[in-house]
């Protein structure tokens, strides 16, 4: 990587989505969240006093700044050449915090990266980064880690620059900067929707959950709904889908919104219906913790109670190819889906964003017989 290019964007962004009062003047006037590069002398002498060699990303990254200000959102600075060091001797708390916790789950080649990781950042909000010597590929990159103490535990990356770009995306996902990659990311997200209603699922899947990662709302609404169909035990270990519901209530339009009222809501209905278990809360569950969700929910459920609308499943050509599906291949679930499947050329979005037929899971029927497999070969057929 060039580090130089990406990080003055990083550091012109930061300073756009400060408020004003937040910024740091010294970061404003120099228009840089780093500092000075580092010389090989001070490398080489940091080098000298841990006894390693530091790894290539890391150490390209010290000779364009010795150090690094707001990484991410919970870690202030990044540590310099002159106090990086290791985890044990700096803040040996956290290999105890955690000793119990990489037993169960050892680190590759059953070592501790906690006990012999290099630390290279202050603790900010309770959060640290560190690198693992005895994890080493055959660049020479060492593994990274964030460690946070809400988390489960620290959470590896192949290499320090994996490790930033982590942060970068963690950076945008919570203070939402304008610029050119905001843009760039709307746009991925675009062609992401187009890819899926074209059927190249896989490409569509894999480009949202990285937009989503830079917090681009429109990414989560669509990565949910492909979600529901690929990766479906219980609609509660998608977690698009419950980040969709949480934002719901912030979007303008989403009491207006048919994808939401007339695809999501049922569909949330008769995944409770079927899958409320005490002491573990259901997607619906969890969106009624939101008094703005109370009044779109209740008349839902005024609806139900007076036993109707009855539930449609799309536009109306494909509604009636549904519903003779069900009618004929209710007792057999491969000709049901195979139905299905042939059915969604008549399918139509109800919005810009919606790109697959979700309500077909308020059926109980679809629901149940719903398979990965089944799921993503229906997705990868081209429709709308």
């Amino acid at each position: 990587m060039s580090w130089r290019p990406w990080l003055s964007r990083w550091s012109q962004e930061w300073i756009r989505s400060r408020e004003p009062g937040q910024e740091d003047p010294e970061i404003l006037r120099d228009g840089w969240l780093g500092f000075a590069p580092a010389s090989e002398e001070a490398i080489a002498g940091a080098e000298g006093r841990i006894g390693r060699t530091l790894p290539p990303s890391y150490r390209e990254f010290l000779l364009t700044t010795d150090g690094w200000r707001h990484a991410g959102v919970f870690v202030d600075q990044m540590l310099d050449t002159s106090d990086i060091g290791w985890l044990r001797d700096i803040e040996p708390f956290w290999e105890e915090a955690w000793k119990d916790l990489l037993d169960e789950n050892p680190a590759p080649e059953d070592g501790n990266p906690l006990g012999r990781g290099l630390l290279i950042s202050r603790e900010g909000d309770a959060q640290i980064l560190f690198l693992d010597p005895g994890d080493v590929d055959a660049e020479g990159e060492w593994a990274a880690y964030i460690l946070s103490s809400w988390s489960d535990g620290p959470r590896r990356f192949a290499s320090f620059t994996a490790l930033m770009e982590d942060l970068y995306a963690t950076f945008h996902n919570i203070d939402q900067p304008e610029g050119q990659t905001r843009d760039d990311w709307d746009t991925a997200v675009e062609q992401a929707r187009a890819a899926a209603l074209a059927g190249a699922v896989d490409a569509a899947a894999q480009l949202l959950e990285e937009a989503e990662k830079f917090g681009r709302d429109r990414a989560t609404v669509l990565r949910a709904q492909l979600q529901m169909f690929l990766n479906r035990e219980r609609m509660d270990t998608t977690q698009s889908l419950r980040r969709w519901v949480a934002a719901a209530p912030g979007f303008a339009n989403f009491r207006d919104d048919p994808l939401f009222t007339a695809e999501l809501l049922p569909t949330l209905f008769a995944d409770h219906a079927a899958n409320a278990r005490p002491y573990q809360s259901t997607v619906l569950q969890t969106a009624m913790l939101d008094e703005r969700m109370h009044l779109i929910i209740g008349e839902y459920q005024a609806r139900l109670r007076r036993g109707g609308p009855e539930l449609e499943f799309g536009n109306p050509e494909f509604n009636a190819l549904i519903r003779q599906a069900l009618r004929e291949h209710a007792d057999d679930p491969d000709a049901l889906w195979e139905a299905v499947g042939a059915a969604l050329v008549r399918w139509r979005p109800r919005t810009p964003d919606h790109i697959a037929p979700i309500a077909l899971l308020a059926d109980p029927i679809l629901a149940e017989t719903l398979t990965p497999e089944r799921g993503h070969a229906l997705l990868s057929r081209p429709r709308g």
